[in-house]
């Protein structure tokens, strides 16, 4: 089994699961993607194809051109000056891998477009890696002209590497995005939307969990037992964006200071002086800290909501871009959270939200419903049954 995969932990990580339960299986397991990215993402022992690496710029550039942009801005950077541009630079790497490793199937993940046209050039069956529901939900359907551009991107690209074939209005007609083998959602229907309709083929395995790379030093005796805990986390990406938005939660965390003890994942330079009943750390060990939760508020990241769910504990999300708006409305929708806006939250904002998450069961059950869901969907282990049925 070949994943090919982007250089982003939320996209990396199901597929280190995964691949474990592989590899436990007696399967040859390899990843292909930009190497120096994927080194630090993946287990020491992974083995890894580079594909990718001399994307323009560098992703350290992209990111600093990205982290500031919203809504339609944010979109049309996303495909015009990363997904695509990612998909030229890798397929000449997926390539060398497909033929070098030789997969029976390959794993490709939605944002990693190089796997699906290399596979089919090359007549590998490969099936989809759903690393966010997002696109599953028919996101664009109120804004056609949005979901239209989009496909003229992806029949863009389609069309520059010979891959295009003719569909309807011109455009392509296939998908580099979704399966028609197997798509495996890392979700499920409790989270996404039960009445939502799925082909058959999309396979709702839950959130699978990867082994992590170690985060020394968190100072699990300052834990405070005498108060309700709370994580703050905007992820490994939307971090320096947040600077407005941890004010308010510093401001939350002053008016709940005798009630909840605020765990906050960021680094200082963008907190300043963290008063002393507020637990600040640049890096924490987010799934071994979890269990010992209350809640969590986030940018509403597939990943942070799902590991959150898993565990049972409510949500405040503050989505920024991309899939997190549609996450967000999913964690409400399901009754498991409250949704704040992240560029104008206030502490007051903020503090009723996390009260209300905190007070009222409501949220707690939903998310206990949901944590039910994934432990039932089978997750890495479920992944791994539907790929061997492709043998």
């Amino acid at each position: 089994m070949l994943f090919a995969v982007p250089p982003l932990a939320g996209h990396v990580n199901p597929t280190v699961a995964v691949g474990a339960e592989l590899a436990a299986r007696g399967h040859e397991i390899a990843w292909t993607g930009p190497a120096s990215a994927l080194a630090r993402l993946l287990p020491p022992q992974a083995r890894i194809l580079p594909a990718g690496e001399d994307l323009g710029g560098g992703y350290a550039e992209l990111h600093e051109r990205w982290r500031d942009l919203r809504g339609v801005g944010a979109l049309r950077f996303l495909w015009e000056e990363a997904l695509v541009p990612l998909a030229r630079a890798m397929v000449p790497g997926v390539t060398r891998a497909v033929r070098t490793f030789g997969p029976a199937v390959l794993v490709a993940d939605q944002q990693a477009l190089a796997g699906p046209l290399v596979a089919r050039r090359l007549g590998v069956p490969w099936v989809t890696s759903a690393s966010t529901s997002a696109e599953l939900t028919r996101p664009f359907a109120d804004f056609p002209k949005v979901g239209e551009w989009v496909a003229g991107q992806i029949s863009g690209l389609l069309a520059e590497f010979g891959a295009a074939r003719g569909g309807p209005a011109g455009r392509a007609d296939w998908d580099p995005r979704f399966s028609e083998r197997l798509v495996l959602v890392f979700s499920t229907p409790e989270l996404v939307g039960a009445g939502a309709d799925f082909p058959p083929h999309h396979a709702f395995v839950g959130p699978a969990f990867g082994a992590r790379p170690a985060t020394p030093g968190f100072p699990w005796q300052r834990l405070d037992p005498g108060r309700r805990r709370v994580l703050v986390s905007l992820g490994t990406l939307n971090q320096a964006a947040g600077a407005r938005f941890y004010g308010a939660v510093l401001g939350a965390a002053e008016r709940l200071a005798e009630e909840v003890q605020f765990v906050i994942a960021a680094p200082s330079s963008l907190i300043g002086d963290a008063p002393d009943h507020v637990l600040l750390q640049e890096r924490v060990p987010q799934l071994e800290l979890l269990p010992h939760l209350d809640a969590v508020v986030c940018h509403a990241g597939h990943n942070t909501v799902c590991e959150a769910l898993a565990y049972g504990l409510p949500l405040v999300v503050a989505p920024i871009r991309d899939d997190q708006p549609i996450v967000a409305r999913q964690v409400v929708e399901a009754g498991a959270g409250v949704r704040v806006r992240f560029g104008r939250t206030r502490a007051e904002e903020l503090r009723d939200a996390l009260t209300a998450v905190l007070d009222d069961p409501g949220p707690r059950r939903a998310a206990r419903r949901i944590q039910a869901s994934f432990a039932a969907a089978g997750g890495a282990a479920a992944a791994a049954d539907r790929l061997e049925k492709l043998l």
